[in-house]
């Protein structure tokens, strides 16, 4: 009979021990044809594995704990003191061996994202081992829409990974110098993922950025966690053939953008994007001799607005 089932605040109990957390799945893999499932799924774990070889991580590769394959890719936990060494140099070698395989073999290419998280975890050899809210984060990150807007806009023939790593990896393994990789290597996003109650500060590291994600406008933006996340490219834009260079989404790293929008406003002020908690505004007397003015509860606006967006847009 398995044991009681622990109440929450009741006591005090030993905090499991901190496992690092690495996820990676696979971009587009339920649009696969059913006949390349199998091989992909198998596939993956090896590309993983060859990776963690050529960056001198056979004991990770060799010691991994409560290691999974959910069909689309693999997670696993290892020991802390690998994290910085997981970070970089493997994120980089796991892209290379990337491009490599695409490269020189026939087929669907294999483009991935992957998380890398660490926190407590239950790791005593029992059924159950590996489950708790960090490993929950690790899966929530690698959905987010940062992560997945990257490799959306990405070329696919240069863009062969987007990792995203939690607040608490970048603070402990970058900001604390312990990783081969500098801070302003990565970009800080707002990790959310449509559907789930999950918001949290991450940070995306791209190996082999593309032009495309200049040019799509994915890194525009003059706020690194404003506005939306990505969401008209990591929402049902998942395919092959998902758009990138030319269209203007959201900017997944830096709020939303308004392309072809413009206010002209002699008095008062002007405002484009979402407005919560109020505006304030003391200036002198404004003076409107137009139609379409609404005074009384909610905005009033007066001058010339011209707005050239799609009426979806607006």
């Amino acid at each position: 009979m398995s044991e009681q089932v622990p109440v929450p605040w009741a006591e005090s109990r030993p905090l499991p021990p901190y496992r690092a957390l690495l996820a990676v799945d696979a971009k587009n893999f339920t649009g696969l044809p059913a006949l390349l499932h199998a091989p992909v799924s198998q596939l993956i774990p090896e590309l993983v594995d060859q990776a963690l070889t050529k960056a001198g991580l056979e004991d990770v590769r060799d010691a991994k704990r409560f290691p999974d394959n959910p069909g689309d890719g693999v997670v696993f936990g290892f020991v802390p003191h690998r994290l910085p060494f997981v970070v970089w140099p493997f994120l980089n070698v796991l892209d290379d061996v990337l491009a490599q395989y695409n490269t020189l073999t026939p087929g669907p290419r294999i483009r991935l994202r992957a998380s890398v998280h660490v926190g407590p975890l239950p790791d005593s050899g029992n059924p159950g081992d590996g489950n708790g809210t960090p490993r929950n984060d690790v899966h929530r990150l690698l959905d987010s829409r940062p992560v997945k807007a990257v490799l959306a806009a990405s070329g696919g023939e240069t863009t062969h990974l987007a990792a995203i790593l939690s607040d608490r990896v970048y603070e402990d393994v970058l900001l604390g110098g312990y990783a081969g990789l500098r801070p302003d290597r990565c970009i800080e996003v707002p990790a959310t993922v449509e559907g789930k109650p999950f918001a949290q500060r991450a940070w995306v590291y791209i190996p082999s950025p593309s032009g495309e994600l200049f040019r799509s406008g994915v890194f525009a933006g003059d706020g690194a966690t404003g506005g939306s996340v990505g969401q008209d490219r990591a929402e049902g834009t998942d395919g092959p053939d998902a758009p990138s260079a030319g269209t203007q989404p959201p900017s997944a790293l830096g709020g939303r953008r308004y392309p072809g929008r413009s206010q002209q406003v002699t008095e008062g002020i002007a405002v484009m994007g979402d407005v919560t908690g109020g505006i304030g505004y003391t200036g002198g007397a404004t003076h409107y001799n137009g139609t379409n003015q609404h005074w009384g509860s909610g905005d009033n606006v007066s001058g010339t607005k011209h707005t050239h967006a799609p009426e979806e847009d607006r």
